[in-house]
């Protein structure tokens, strides 16, 4: 017997069933185009591990996000994912970031972009590097930016001061996204900065949805100004799935209280601890159904140049049953 849901998005096309219905959601399966890991691990350690924390949770198009490090030490963790079956894909969010916007990234690995090197980790992925954070005011940024997007790597534009007029290259350059929105750059209401031209570009934003990255007025503005173009992203950590406690992010240490994880001894976010049906549920408390299913799933297959997942997710009480019959 198929299975029925207070609402539905099913073929593209919302309903909303009885009170009494199975489920509260059913939904196309989640795509999280920014996650690092879980369950303890990251994905450089454990793909295996890591991903069966987000499946679990309702994601079932996976990349594989992985922080600066050195460029060997990169490489060897490309050549570890490449051929993984749990991933879509590898995200590198970094080393090509600003030094002043480093977040919980090792400020001592950031560096400009060598054209010979971005090759070599493309040429290496074989295929399986589907996004790049770049901030796009380094030297060497824009030129990088044209050769990944030749070789149709999505470009995301992040942990960046750019201004401007080199957000705006960037964009010429083919940069399709936004790394987290309204962190890691300047804050909403900076004049000649990233903010300022992603909100009024047809770049898609990343937003993470946690109650602590971007406070709630920010996220609704955001969202009045770029309402087709939110993507929900977890940007977890490995903690994500996991208790309280003690972590690290690449080398850093990390302190998670409350599920808030945060360079130990600072207030710099270290990423969430989200799961994808934590961060659809919050969007469907922040602006409803239908914009949460967009934000989670429609729009990042959009970004990523893919179909809509035809794999369906049934939501009840917070928690995701994979569904066979609908």
């Amino acid at each position: 017997m198929a299975h029925t849901a207070r609402h539905m998005f099913i073929n593209g096309v919302a309903s909303t069933g009885a009170e009494d219905s199975d489920f509260d959601f059913i939904v196309p399966g989640f795509i999280d185009i920014h996650c690092h890991g879980g369950g303890g691990k990251y994905f450089s350690e454990s793909a295996d591990i890591a991903a069966q924390v987000h499946r679990l949770n309702g994601t079932v198009v996976q990349l594989a996000s992985l922080v600066s490090e050195s460029i060997p030490t990169l490489i060897a963790q490309i050549k570890t994912l490449k051929d993984s079956d749990q991933i879509f894909g590898i995200h590198l969010e970094g080393p090509y970031l600003s030094q002043k916007f480093c977040g919980a990234h090792d400020p001592s690995l950031l560096k400009a972009p060598a054209l010979s090197e971005v090759k070599e980790l493309v040429s290496i992925g074989e295929g399986n590097i589907k996004m790049v954070t770049m901030a796009p005011e380094l030297d060497g940024a824009i030129e990088a930016i044209e050769y990944l997007v030749s070789q149709k790597v999505v470009v995301s534009i992040g942990h960046s001061n750019a201004n401007a007029q080199q957000t705006r290259d960037a964009i010429s350059a083919g940069a399709t996204a936004v790394t987290h929105i309204n962190n890691g750059m300047s804050k909403l209401g900076a004049l000649d900065s990233l903010s300022e031209v992603a909100l009024e570009s047809e770049l898609f934003l990343e937003l993470i949805q946690d109650g602590h990255h971007v406070s709630k007025q920010d996220s609704l503005s955001i969202i009045q100004k770029a309402p087709d173009r939110i993507i929900a992203v977890t940007d977890a950590m490995s903690a994500a799935g996991c208790h309280d406690g003690g972590y690290l992010i690449g080398s850093l240490p990390v302190e998670v209280k409350a599920g808030v994880a945060r360079l130990k001894g600072s207030q710099t976010l270290a990423g969430s601890t989200l799961t994808m049906v934590d961060s659809f549920i919050n969007y469907v408390n922040l602006v409803g159904f239908e914009s949460a299913v967009e934000f989670t799933s429609l729009n990042p297959a959009k970004l990523l140049g893919i179909d809509t997942p035809n794999s369906y997710i049934g939501i009840k009480d917070g928690l995701v049953t994979h569904l066979v019959n609908l």
